[in-house]
């Protein structure tokens, strides 16, 4: 549901970019790429080169109506239709991917652009416990999609551009279902992007008016729900409740930048403490937890955030801090280690290892959070309202690794305006 009501949410973006561009100025760009495919699990299926196919339709911007076009001097914007094959047909099939994108200039070039999209993707092949045992990227039908992507114009004539690129890719479940160890995939372009109005891609760029510059003060709070799922011996998905806050300053309407706080109740967390589950039964390493069921279920923490404000829709990227997250040490040692490990844990141990609570990179995972995802405004920014609402679908992760997904309502209040 999260993937779906992403892309609504992306695709009305471009129908409002659509609308706001007096150029028309519309172009189709085929392009072909090529890369490697990061092996996400040991023991992982044998491939060969990645090949990708991608058509994107998009419209030119030449001309700005909002403050958020003009400041970040947005190119382009449309949708992408993609094909990868994988290289191993038998364990890791292919990908059909649906991705609206928005492009920007780069380093103040016009010959450089930054692409990026996401969206949702079909998987032919998915982790099979006896069929494909050894492919744990992918568990789902349907996944999340990412492509971030960095072109350069070879030659640029005036109804015709042909540019390379270079860029990553990343197909993964939100943590909805086990295992999810995702595609990460690293992959050069070659594209030819093709006007078919009658305006010219390469004399169309027009004089931009720029907004006057202001600063914004806000406070803003957010509730949410998310599906998260503890390991594959406890696959049941199970919620997540969020709450959090945060204040800070947004940056010509454009660029919102905030600190703030989070707090979050896992229901599973709660379910394996307070069912007395293996590694925290009496005389076990976490039997601890068991003192107060509710508190080692929470997570508390403090974030930095940025989102770029697109009058209705935000892009909203969080860092944080995880304070307070004992009942991750449960996580770790089911899901970092090899092997399958079954619901009851014996202390003799079994065909599996367990993860090691006292390594490092344990302890800087139990430290990083990080939150991406969309919001859809009430009311779009571009009014300047002084109070609004909006509706957001996010991906929740663990320094980089997915946690759980998340749907949330919330309210932000602008405090004070002014101009630079």
């Amino acid at each position: 549901m999260t993937n779906k009501l992403t892309f609504l949410m992306l695709l009305s973006v471009l129908i409002s970019k659509g609308q706001e561009n007096n150029s028309n100025i519309f172009s189709i760009t085929p392009e072909i790429l090529i890369g490697i495919t990061g092996e996400p699990n040991t023991g992982f299926p044998d491939r060969g080169l990645q090949k990708q196919a991608f058509i994107s339709l998009g419209w030119h911007h030449t001309t700005h109506t909002q403050e958020w076009a003009s400041y970040l001097k947005t190119s382009k914007a449309g949708i992408s239709l993609g094909y990868t094959d994988l290289a191993n047909k038998t364990n890791l099939g292919e990908i059909f991917t649906i991705q609206p994108f928005l492009e920007f200039n780069a380093f103040k070039s016009k010959n450089i652009n930054l692409h990026v999209g996401t969206g949702i993707s079909y998987v032919t092949k998915k982790y099979h416990p006896i069929t494909n045992e050894f492919n744990k990227a992918i568990s789902t039908d349907l996944t999340w999609s990412f492509r971030l992507f960095m072109y350069y114009n070879l030659m640029k004539y005036d109804h015709v551009n042909w540019r390379v690129g270079a860029g990553y890719t990343h197909h993964s479940n939100g943590h909805t279902r086990l295992p999810n160890q995702g595609y990460n995939s690293f992959l050069i372009s070659l594209g030819l992007e093709i006007n078919t109005s009658k305006n010219s891609l390469k004399n169309s760029a027009q004089p931009v008016k720029i907004p006057k510059k202001t600063i914004s003060d806000y406070f803003s709070i957010r509730s949410g729900y998310g599906i998260h799922v503890l390991s594959q011996a406890f696959d049941d998905k199970k919620s997540v409740y969020t709450m959090s806050g945060e204040y800070g300053k947004i940056y010509n309407n454009t660029l919102k930048l905030g600190l703030g706080a989070y707090f979050r109740f896992y229901q599973a967390y709660y379910d394996y403490i307070s069912n007395n589950e293996s590694l925290v039964q009496n005389g076990r390493e976490f039997s601890d937890l068991r003192s107060n069921a509710f508190t080692n279920a929470l997570n508390i923490g403090i974030t930095a955030n940025s989102e770029l404000l697109l009058n209705h829709f935000g892009i909203d990227l969080q860092v944080g801090i995880n304070i307070f997250k004992p009942a991750y040490k449960i996580d770790w040692r089911i899901n970092q280690g090899w092997g399958d490990v079954p619901k009851i844990i014996t202390e003799s141990g079994g065909n599996y290892r367990l993860g090691d609570v006292g390594e490092s990179y344990f302890k800087i995972k139990r430290t990083i959070s990080a939150r991406f995802g969309l919001k859809y405004y009430v009311i779009g920014t571009a009014k300047k309202p002084v109070n609004n609402l909006y509706l957001g679908a996010f991906i929740n992760s663990n320094l980089g690794q997915a946690d759980f997904t998340e749907l949330a309502i919330g309210y932000i209040k602008i405090l004070k305006s002014r101009n630079k």
